[in-house]
């Protein structure tokens, strides 16, 4: 209702491009509070629907000076949760898995998109998700702070920081396990599996041989090799076509997202 968009037709999908600043774009022409909607949708995507994160995430970087092209893409999320607002998360509690990670980084995706000069454009962005009992928990889609200078490095980092969230959120659900009473096998309660689609990012985890060029990335390649050495973690690869976390990294085509998005919510 915010959007006014109860008799437009739904879309197949949250996001179509790369959003940039679009500095001398025209003037947005909707009346509604531009970063209320934001809140709104920043708010579902956190709780319900993950499969809109990064199309909310690249708006929301534009609140402070919205164009009319930010605008049509926040209505193009509108457009895309009318087809999508009986849908939910499942959880199926005759699935055995326990919880795995699947982890993926788009390496300077705004590169030649936004202005060179500025320091954002050769970012580049992390997107993982937590699934417990083939459903999603807790998911991610955010830039990276740091500027580096390989895909390999941007999925270390993306590694790194989806660590913070999995060891932590493991030893969460072992102790409910024993409040609630219901079994988790000795094999989950250990150890967690990662999934990765970057060779070169799976060789490194499971090998020694590294020679991070930066002390930041080194940090971040030892906070994760730590959990593979110890046993916590176990980094297997995947096919890109079932990388479940690339819907969190960058626009796909319909027939793509729908496919990850089966994956990921199971419809």
């Amino acid at each position: 209702k915010a959007l006014d968009l109860e008799n437009a037709n739904s879309a197949p999908t949250p996001a179509t491009i790369l959003l940039t600043k679009d500095e001398n774009g025209d003037e947005r022409e909707g009346k509604w509070h531009y970063r209320s909607v934001i809140g709104m949708l920043g708010y579902l995507q956190q709780t319900t629907q993950p499969d809109i994160s990064f199309a909310v995430h690249q708006c929301a970087r534009f609140c402070n000076d919205p164009k009319k092209s930010h605008e049509a893409a926040v209505k193009r999320i509108g457009r895309y949760l009318l087809g999508t607002k009986d849908k939910g998360i499942i959880f199926d509690p005759k699935n055995p898995s326990f919880l795995d990670c699947y982890v993926d980084a788009d390496f300077a995706g705004l590169y030649k998109a936004e202005d060179p000069e500025d320091p954002v454009s050769v970012k580049s962005r992390t997107g993982y998700a937590l699934m417990y009992a083939g459903s999603p928990l807790l998911w991610s889609s955010k830039l990276q702070s740091e500027i580096v200078l390989s895909t390999t490095e941007a999925e270390y980092i993306a590694l790194s920081q989806s660590m913070r969230d999995l060891i932590p959120t493991r030893e969460l659900l072992i102790e409910a396990s024993k409040c609630l009473k219901y079994e988790i096998s000795e094999e989950s309660k250990s150890i967690s599996t990662v999934f990765e689609d970057n060779n070169g990012a799976l060789e490194l985890a499971k090998c020694p041989r590294m020679r991070p060029r930066t002390k930041h990335i080194a940090v971040k390649y030892h906070h994760f090799r730590d959990q593979v050495v110890d046993g916590k973690v176990k980094a297997e690869g995947i096919n890109t076509n079932d990388q479940i976390a690339d819907i969190f990294t960058k626009p796909l085509v319909p027939v793509k997202f729908q496919a990850l998005r089966k994956r990921l919510l199971g419809w």
